[in-house]
């Protein structure tokens, strides 16, 4: 292990640790009148293992019975978004109280009632994790129209299906990959299109749970298409995807391209992740580009929307990405909209552009707030030849 990743690792724990005390210790301003003597143990003991259950799931996946490392990932995932809201609520609390102390605008019967304090704080964040937890399971059908101001041979219009950042695993199962593939089905799509992190970092229960059959059933004129994201990378399974998914039917283009239907080009960078974690990098995309046709319509799917300018200057028409997932909760939507030049939705530049989607599933907590998983139904439609 490097000095940075030492470093941000001693870092992250410390502030996760901090604000889960931070959250404990509140809780127990505000119950801990009312355990019993001598439980107080108990209470700091269940809290640590709640606060800590994610992380215990995750690293202990080796050593645990997998129904324990399950339950601990489960719970931990709804913990961190409860996390989350509970941080951002008693923040609130404790501005109103010190403005308080100068204003006094509170009723004094208010400023003594802690258990009732925290039990509505409790039914608050309990709410917005419930109805995150049921949006996340709830996609949406978003639609775009586009146009390519290039002919693609006799072709005048292409109906495609985008569904990004699937995170399929333990908590997206194989009953969520059921549903959506008779969505898409429903569709009636000419192409699939699929911008990465397809399966979330353990291969594990995409093979266990048979996902590959059910890739199977999708259906496209002119087939299904896939690039892989940073998390099939951090699993360090990226060639055993690749394999299992082009056997149930979806090519992976990992730096690619292919000419489709003597019409278009759908192009696959690898995620820029690959550096990091699959030992070698990805190659330029001039590289990937070398000797296409480009009178062509390109496509190019991407998962992380990031260095637009070099697929500008390459000449691609249209590039499909996903990875933001919009923050997936608020408030770090709010960093997402800083770091990416479009977050979600449809960018033009010139000629090129982009399409981000904030994804089917998710990763980590199993809740969306801010925003709503989505499949996109495309249609592009081509100059015509003169």
């Amino acid at each position: 292990m490097n000095i940075q990743m030492l470093a941000f690792l001693t870092v992250f724990l410390t502030l996760f640790a901090g604000l889960n005390f931070y959250i404990g210790w509140r809780g127990w301003q505000a119950f801990g009148r009312l355990i019993p003597t001598g439980y107080g143990a108990v209470y700091w003991i269940a809290f640590a293992l709640l606060a800590f259950s994610y992380l215990l799931g995750r690293i202990g996946n080796k050593y645990l019975p997998e129904s324990l490392s399950v339950g601990f990932s489960v719970t931990g995932a709804y913990w961190l978004a409860a996390m989350d809201f509970f941080v951002l609520s008693l923040v609130a609390i404790d501005l109103v109280r010190l403005a308080n102390r100068w204003l006094h605008f509170l009723p004094r019967e208010a400023q003594y009632l802690p258990p009732i304090t925290g039990l509505a704080v409790v039914l608050l964040v309990a709410g917005i994790v419930g109805y995150g937890a049921w949006n996340s399971r709830h996609p949406r059908l978003t639609h775009y129209d586009i146009t390519i101001n290039k002919p693609a041979s006799g072709l005048k219009e292409l109906h495609a299906v985008m569904v990004s950042d699937i995170h399929l695993g333990n908590i997206i199962h194989n009953g969520r990959l059921i549903a959506m593939t008779d969505q898409v089905n429903s569709l009636n799509p000419d192409i699939i299109l699929l911008p990465g992190d397809i399966i979330d970092e353990n291969i594990g229960p995409f093979v266990e749970q048979r996902m590959p059959d059910t890739f199977r059933r999708l259906k496209a004129r002119y087939g299904i298409y896939a690039v892989f994201g940073n998390h099939e990378y951090i699993g360090g399974h990226a060639d055993e995807a690749q394999d299992l998914l082009q056997e149930a039917g979806v090519t992976v283009l990992r730096d690619e391209v292919r000419e489709v239907a003597g019409s278009f080009y759908v192009a696959g960078r690898d995620d820029r992740s690959k550096t990091r974690f699959g030992g070698t990098g990805r190659k330029q995309l001039s590289e990937v580009l070398a000797g296409i046709d480009q009178s062509l319509p390109l496509i190019l799917l991407d998962h992380q929307p990031s260095q637009l300018a070099e697929a500008r200057s390459m000449g691609v028409d249209l590039q499909l990405s996903g990875h933001t997932h919009r923050g997936q909760l608020f408030p770090f939507n709010l960093v997402t909209r800083r770091v990416f030049d479009t977050d979600w939705g449809y960018l033009r530049q010139g000629d090129y552009q982009i399409l981000v989607s904030c994804g089917f599933g998710t990763w980590g907590p199993p809740i969306r707030i801010g925003n709503h998983p989505e499949i996109v139904d495309l249609t592009i439609r081509f100059q015509i030849a003169p």
